[in-house]
């Protein structure tokens, strides 16, 4: 049997006067009004950050030098391994999403060819990187000698007395919702697939659905180690492109 599906959007109503469509638009939540008048997929009741588009993303433009920077990666092989860039207006405490990287099924030797050419960036990474592998060492090493700069440790906020914040999912994820709300949290708007993570990111009974959620994990990496972030000499950020199914320097 053929199938076939048709996306329209309220634009395409053209019964609607522009004054009508406006107010359709209003009266859904903020979140909810791209998908409801562009057709543009969401998922779950439990959006994780329930914020458009518009309130997140930002035209690209050159990044000074002196604003520290860093990367988040998150490993993976059937689901991809994914990686951003961060750069970090301390002056107005603004975090940018400059850079994604998304591929699957490939080795850290074409993983990190294609962010070395971010600069000497700090990468910020998740625990799992500390497991051993088939291959003898463990992943965080395998990048390292591919000349990826890996942080020391894994991705961790500062010790607290009460320790309760180390390493915690949820705690990263309130910190980006908080730095989305506040517009403290900005994400250049030609990263695509970023945003299509974005839109996506639920939960199911309360839990956090981990599908598809490879981006959102990398930003949180570096959004927990900021701290570790520095001015990088090669900074001058260019306009991504998208090739063999990742995002990289133009």
């Amino acid at each position: 049997m053929t199938r076939h599906v048709t996306r329209m959007t309220i634009w395409d109503a053209e019964h609607f006067t522009e004054e009508e469509r406006q107010q359709v638009i209003d009266g859904y939540p903020q979140h909810e009004r791209e998908a409801r008048s562009k057709g543009i997929p969401m998922l779950g009741s439990g959006r994780i950050f329930p914020l458009s588009d518009d309130q997140v993303s930002t035209p690209s433009f050159p990044i000074p030098r002196h604003w520290p920077s860093l990367g988040g990666i998150d490993f993976g092989w059937d689901h991809p391994t994914a990686a951003v860039r961060l750069s970090w207006d301390r002056d107005a405490d603004i975090v940018y999403v400059t850079h994604s990287y998304k591929m699957k099924e490939q080795t850290p030797v074409i993983h990190a060819a294609a962010l070395r050419s971010w600069g000497k960036l700090p990468f910020a990474w998740p625990h799992d990187g500390n497991n051993d592998t088939a291959a003898g060492e463990n992943l965080a090493q395998q990048y390292r000698k591919q000349n990826l700069n890996m942080m020391h440790e894994h991705a961790r906020y500062e010790m607290t007395p009460d320790k309760k914040k180390v390493g915690a999912v949820e705690a990263g994820i309130m910190d980006m919702l908080d730095r989305m709300q506040t517009g403290r949290l900005k994400v250049f708007e030609h990263l695509g697939d970023w945003f299509d993570e974005f839109r996506l990111y639920h939960r199911k009974d309360g839990k956090i659905v981990k599908e598809y959620d490879d981006l959102m994990s990398a930003t949180r990496y570096g959004i927990m180690s900021l701290r570790f972030a520095k001015p990088v000499e090669a900074n001058k950020v260019r306009i991504g492109r998208r090739s063999s199914g990742g995002w990289m320097a133009a």
